[in-house]
């Protein structure tokens, strides 16, 4: 039979507006207890979007923890108490890369760093594309934005050559060219996200789940 990993205690240490820090105690096979540390997230949404001639759009975006700009694909947090991972998506996609699309399944769910972090992020196929006026930037980083059109091949190619290193990136990427290939089935935009972390949103009143 197997073991259940029981939280029999949590500490909360660090409360910040995007992240949270708790100390669980856990009990653990053959009757002993450890302390797990989990980084509490919000959520995110990220898209991977395709003009008709196979493109995919990219955005280059500094990010401070590496001290880097980094390629990516439009991603962003679901910080708004509540709301439905798809609209998130429709947001981020117009906010980031000023698009809109038709067709709309997900791609891919993945858990970023699951050894000490919930963060959990759905990727979303966007097709059939729309330009659009851009959403006013809502972040520092957003707008120093740098965006482009790269083809699906290349953007993989990129995956290999470790110019694409973000892990939502190279998920979705490789994800959407093994789709390209034919052969597989993505689910519908109305499908559960049962990963999508809650510790935050039950804390916080919201709506705006950065601001505690």
């Amino acid at each position: 039979m197997a073991h259940e990993f029981a939280t029999l205690d949590s500490e909360l240490l660090l409360d910040a507006p995007i992240i949270a820090v708790r100390k669980d105690l856990v009990s653990m096979p053959d009757d002993h207890q450890a302390y797990r540390e989990v980084v509490e997230h919000m959520g995110a949404v990220a898209i991977v979007a395709l003009n008709g001639k196979d493109q995919v759009a990219l955005i280059r975006q500094y990010r401070h923890s590496v001290g880097q700009r980094l390629w990516e694909i439009p991603a962003g947090l679901l910080d708004v108490k509540d709301e439905p991972a798809f609209d998130g998506a429709q947001r981020e996609l117009q906010e980031e890369a000023g698009l809109t699309a038709e067709d709309w399944a997900v791609l891919a769910d993945i858990v970023t760093s699951p050894g000490f972090c919930e963060e959990a992020s759905r990727i979303y196929l966007a097709q059939n594309l729309h330009e659009v006026e851009l959403l006013d930037a809502v972040g520092d980083e957003e707008a120093d934005i740098e965006r482009a059109w790269v083809d699906l091949g290349e953007a993989v190619d990129m995956v290999f050559s470790g110019q694409v290193v973000n892990s939502i990136a190279v998920a979705g990427i490789l994800a959407a060219f093994a789709y390209q290939q034919g052969g597989r089935t993505l689910r519908g935009v109305d499908a559960p996200f049962d990963l999508r972390p809650n510790s935050i949103a039950a804390r916080r009143p919201g709506p705006d789940l950065k601001k505690q």
